[in-house]
């Protein structure tokens, strides 16, 4: 169901996933007013069922959605996609938000929300980015091209969530450079409220699994205990 189809220029298409029709509206008339084409789904099933031949710049999420959650749809997306995603929930425990984040989401905003700043966290995940780069960063055998936003490990591409990809970014730009949580939490695509530290560490241990396979296996991250992350520095002459 598109809720708006207004002349005026879309930045993004948004799907939201909401069994409340009161919310579901509300989220759409104020996401529409700030120039998204949108589109809801009041269950979980259809939601994926519409995810098989469309496709979104980003969803909104509500975790509890009769037939299949909220969670499950952010699995199946994950498997396939990095299409930006935020929970939407009256979940509010430290668990719950973990959880979300375990599942690749990139923001959790808890209800009773306010429209406004669900808008705001919305554009803050669509917007924040790496800079565009002139060449690809290559680190051992693993090359981020930030122009085609692509992800090559040992030459098999690796997907990875807007987060995820903000984290190693950051991490890339500065070997050697230990970041704190606190930091790497600013790179993240949303405007920092209510984020917690273990939200990065959810975020570096996803990233260490995808880059499993590379030939540096899980030391392509470094923990610095006490204070945070980092890429190991290379030495001069080493041929990674």
């Amino acid at each position: 169901m598109t809720v708006s189809d207004s002349p005026e220029p879309r930045r993004a298409t948004v799907l939201v996933v909401e069994d409340d029709a009161k919310t579901a509206d509300l989220v759409a008339l104020y996401l529409t007013h700030a120039g998204y084409r949108v589109s809801t789904e009041r269950s979980g099933r259809q939601a994926l069922e519409r995810l098989e031949g469309e496709t979104f710049d980003l969803l909104v999420l509500d975790i509890m959605l009769p037939g299949v959650s909220g969670l499950q749809i952010a699995q199946q997306v994950r498997a396939t996609a990095s299409t930006p995603i935020i929970f939407l929930t009256a979940r509010t425990m430290e668990e719950d938000r973990l959880q979300g984040f375990s599942m690749g989401a990139d923001d959790y905003v808890t209800k009773p929300f306010s429209p406004r700043e669900l808008v705001a966290r919305v554009e803050a995940v669509l917007r924040r980015s790496p800079p565009v780069e002139s060449a690809p960063v290559r680190y051992a055998d693993l090359v981020l091209d930030h122009a085609r936003r692509d992800l090559r490990v040992a030459d098999v591409p690796v997907d990875l969530t807007p987060s995820e990809y903000a984290v190693l970014a950051a991490l890339l730009a500065r070997p050697g450079l230990v970041f704190s949580r606190a930091e790497l939490l600013t790179r993240l695509p949303t405007d920092g409220g209510h984020q917690l530290d273990r939200t990065v560490d959810v975020h570096v241990s996803s990233i260490r699994k995808k880059l499993a396979h590379g030939e540096l296996g899980a030391g392509y991250i470094e923990t610095v205990f006490g204070v945070g992350y980092r890429m190991p520095q290379r030495r001069t002459g080493d041929r990674r």
